[in-house]
């Protein structure tokens, strides 16, 4: 028999410092939620890669584990290739935050495994409060939903009682529990056009570039917080021209949390779901991506023989943080996938009453969806490609 790998605090080399967006509330009577934005700090453990003979071993501990636990594993497609394919290779799923969330709950295991970040997790036990729901890393965070405090947010809702309340899938359960929606990145362009229709004004939270692309599409009447995601607030406009120019036929896929200045030069604007569609549908053989780069495992898989090429965080005019990878998404890998497996411990707790209330808003999207016939599966519309500055958006999850 095997020895099992080692696995302990040894294996992290170090911990990373994170900047981001911290936007600070101004009530009573501010017109931008957060229009005081400053940099804030978190802080991110990386990881010593296991070499090749851990990999096998620890791989096939982690099948063996999840089949004698009867649980699920769901990876997001921004986390480690190794764990995308363990989830697919174990009757798992490789998806968005939501899809992930949602086949947890139509799987028969009472124990779900979500590799991703906390609000991942938080969403899945939202969803299924009966079932078990385990993390690699529950330290593993994301910069919108640390720039989006509860008791904060819940002030600033309280100070525009005439707003309805919509707030992206990217917080936490008690942020959700304070809204009236919970939307998925591009399912927001429909929701807030049938608010606005209906003549509701709308508080929007956390990520001031989706809302912001959200409020010039329907033109609705939107109170924007001001976080960001610190992958896609690290594009670069000037470099990517640049790299447009030495790739003429490349189609450039965007994914809306990028700045408007992205936005404006994309071939196709999406969530992760409709970008990996796009790269499989589209007749071009070349694609410029402004995401995390974790997707391109999927993206490779999915449209074998095309070229995907890396949208910059950085050059002449800066050095990039991130480096369009999520550090937080890289806290998961196949050793404390292993050890909360074997330990029991990571276990995603939401307040009962907070995740009811949670439930509610996220509910609404769904029957709404429902009622557009976007049922899971269905909810693309047909990519269409056109000249920069007017692409076409779409519908689907984060």
């Amino acid at each position: 028999m095997n020895t099992p790998v080692p696995i302990n605090i040894e294996r992290m080399e170090h911990i990373k410092r994170i900047e981001f967006d911290r936007p600070r509330v101004n009530i009573p009577g501010s017109t931008i939620a957060g229009s005081t934005l400053s940099v804030d700090h978190a802080w991110a453990k990386v990881f010593t890669e296991p070499n090749p003979a851990e990999r096998i071993e620890l791989k096939a501990r982690i099948k063996r584990l999840l089949k004698e636990q009867n649980a699920v594993l769901v990876a997001h497609y921004y986390v480690h290739p190794d764990l995308q394919d363990l989830a697919e290779e174990t009757g798992g799923c490789v998806s968005d935050s939501l899809e992930m969330a949602r086949f947890g709950s139509n799987h028969p295991a009472q124990t779900v495994v979500v590799c991703g970040v906390r609000f991942m997790g938080e969403t899945a036990k939202i969803l299924n409060p009966e079932k078990r729901v385990l993390m690699p890393e529950l330290e593993a965070e994301c910069s919108l939903d640390l720039g989006c405090p509860p008791d904060e947010f819940a002030a600033f809702c309280d100070a525009h009682p005439d707003r309805t309340v919509v707030v992206y899938a990217n917080t936490s359960a008690a942020v959700k529990a304070r809204a009236d929606w919970m939307v998925t990145s591009s399912i927001g362009l429909k929701i807030v056009a049938h608010l606005h229709a209906q003549g509701k004004k709308i508080i929007w939270a956390p990520d001031r570039h989706l809302g912001g692309y959200i409020q010039t599409q329907t033109g609705g009447d939107m109170l924007l917080w001001q976080g960001s995601c610190l992958v896609h607030d690290e594009f670069k406009t000037a470099e990517l021209i640049e790299l447009r120019k030495q790739h003429p036929n490349a189609k450039l896929l965007v994914h809306p949390e990028a700045p408007a200045s992205i936005v404006a030069l994309a071939d196709v604007v999406g969530s992760t779901t409709q970008i990996i569609k796009a790269a499989q549908t589209l007749d071009a053989t070349e694609f410029i991506v402004a995401t995390d780069k974790g997707i391109f495992h999927k993206m490779k898989s999915a449209a074998p023989g095309k070229n995907f090429i890396e949208a910059p965080t950085a050059g002449n005019s800066a050095t990039c943080k991130s480096c369009a990878q999520c550090p937080w998404m890289a806290m998961n890998g196949l050793a404390n996938l292993a050890l909360v497996l074997e330990n029991g411990k990571n276990e995603i707790q939401v307040d009962p009453l907070v995740g009811l209330r949670a439930k509610q808003s996220i509910q609404r999207m769904l029957d709404f969806a429902q009622g557009l016939n976007l049922t899971q599966g269905q909810t693309q519309i047909p990519i269409i490609t056109q000249a920069p500055g007017t692409s076409e958006h779409g519908i689907g999850p984060a």
